[in-house]
């Protein structure tokens, strides 16, 4: 009895807990087409200002990859009213930071500043949306820093290819297939005159969400809003239509180089259904079953009791089209790499014929509602997480309900998915190996 009524408790105060987390916001439309979302918490002096591209990697014609990548640097450049290369001195100066990050689907700048300064924000936001200047100089520049970027995360980094080798062996015709860094040559060929049209297609209001979070009066932000933002042109309609890839039906076998390792790997890879789906958060769940934390299946018995790996890891990489899901080891002394692919499958096998425990099911449980929580931690996660879910999942309020989601998730569900989608004949196996050295 005592122990029920623990669990009841512990279950009650996990309820509270996570209904605690609710986020408020308020969001409406511009005449322009650009979404806003306005969340306020006066709790600490500080807010927000970020703005989300539904541009990313896959946004390319062929021969011209990189260019969403490319532009998370170009629009730092300057703008008509920000000089060249003083954005961060301006942000800096006045208490703030910033950033930006791309993606295959998205690309999200942001600035964080003492609540005082939220109409700099804003200000600087709307430059980088109306005013940016786009000169052969700026494109000269950042060319050679997207190089150096390159070499220093990918050509020179160990295990840097695995994600480029894993979108070549995964995605045959789909733009995923390429990196999202693109490739040299491919920004080298380009001219003033792509770039510019580039930008005048992409980064549009009505192909962006502004998300303002923080120490702020509503009524005063939406004037600001409507000041900086109201006026900037809309423009096209964006239209998307990416071939489809056809399933994968026969287990394929490949090998890739690195000559920054020294220790091989053994990739499984899966390609899996777009976010949005149902079944994504159900891959979401099985790989925090196999390899989240060092009880998990994989590691356990691979790491701990089998010491056949140093290192191996389950993980389902979310993309908008596309998912992939991955399985990764590392070997110990004269394991093989096909020994590798055998004991992850084996565990595989496991959730494709057996409901996992019920033990099992509530710590994942558990795992995911602190998640939640944390994620909704800071300003800057929400601000994050409103744009995201926005813009890439087409509802909002799963900052709110997406839990729901993964507390619905029943293990015969799990089992389900993973008979889908993670089965042998539907699997690529990359051999990740050192590259060899080549005799003078």
């Amino acid at each position: 009895m005592k122990s029920r009524l623990s669990l009841a408790v512990l279950a009650i105060f996990a309820l509270i807990t996570v209904n605690g987390q609710q986020v408020a916001y308020e969001e409406y439309d511009l005449d322009n087409g650009l979404h806003v979302i306005l969340h306020q918490d006066n709790t600490a002096p500080v807010v927000t200002t970020s703005v989300m591209y539904h541009v990313g990697g896959k946004d390319r014609t062929e021969g011209r990859t990189g260019f969403a990548h490319f532009f998370e640097h170009l629009l730092f450049e300057g703008t008509k009213n920000i000089p060249k290369g003083k954005w961060f001195e301006i942000v800096s100066s006045n208490g703030g930071q910033n950033n930006a990050n791309t993606s295959q689907d998205r690309t999200y700048y942001y600035e964080v500043f003492p609540s005082n300064n939220l109409e700099l924000g804003l200000w600087m936001e709307s430059e980088r949306m109306l005013h940016p200047i786009i000169d052969q100089t700026g494109v000269d520049t950042q060319q050679e820093v997207v190089k150096e970027e390159k070499r220093l995360r990918y050509d020179n980094s160990p295990y840097g290819q695995i994600l480029p080798v894993l979108g070549k062996n995964l995605f045959k015709v789909h733009p995923y297939k390429d990196p999202n860094i693109g490739y040299m040559e491919d920004l080298d060929a380009a001219t003033l005159e792509d770039v510019i049209a580039y930008n005048k297609k992409y980064y549009v209001p009505n192909n962006a969400v502004l998300v303002v979070a923080g120490d702020i009066d509503i009524t005063a932000t939406k004037k600001m809003v409507a000041d900086y933002f109201g006026d900037i042109p809309r423009g096209g309609d964006i239209s998307r239509n990416y071939p489809k890839e056809e399933p994968i039906t026969e287990e394929v076998r490949s090998k890739a180089y690195d000559k920054n390792i020294q220790i091989p790997a053994s990739i499984v890879a899966y390609r899996t259904p777009g976010f949005r789906q149902r079944d994504a958060y159900v891959l979401d769940m099985i790989s925090a079953y196999l390899s989240d934390g060092k009880s998990s299946k994989l590691y356990k018995k691979m790491v701990d009791d089998q010491k056949q790996a140093l290192q191996v890891g389950a993980f389902n990489i979310g993309q908008e089209d596309y998912g992939m899901y991955i399985l990764f080891s590392l070997p110990v002394g004269e394991t093989s790499l096909e020994t590798l692919v055998t004991e992850m499958e084996e565990e595989i096998a496991k959730v494709r014929a057996e409901l996992i425990s019920e033990k099992d099911y509530q710590k994942l449980q558990n795992k995911f509602e602190n998640r939640f929580v944390n994620s909704n931690s800071s300003i800057q996660g929400i601000a994050n997480s409103l744009a995201r879910y926005y813009m890439l999942y087409g509802d909002t309020e799963l900052i709110n309900k997406e839990i729901e989601i993964y507390r619905s998730v029943t293990r015969e569900e799990m089992q389900a998915v993973a008979e889908k989608y993670l089965k042998p004949n539907q699997r690529v196996i990359i051999d990740y190996l050192p590259e060899e050295k080549m005799d003078n």
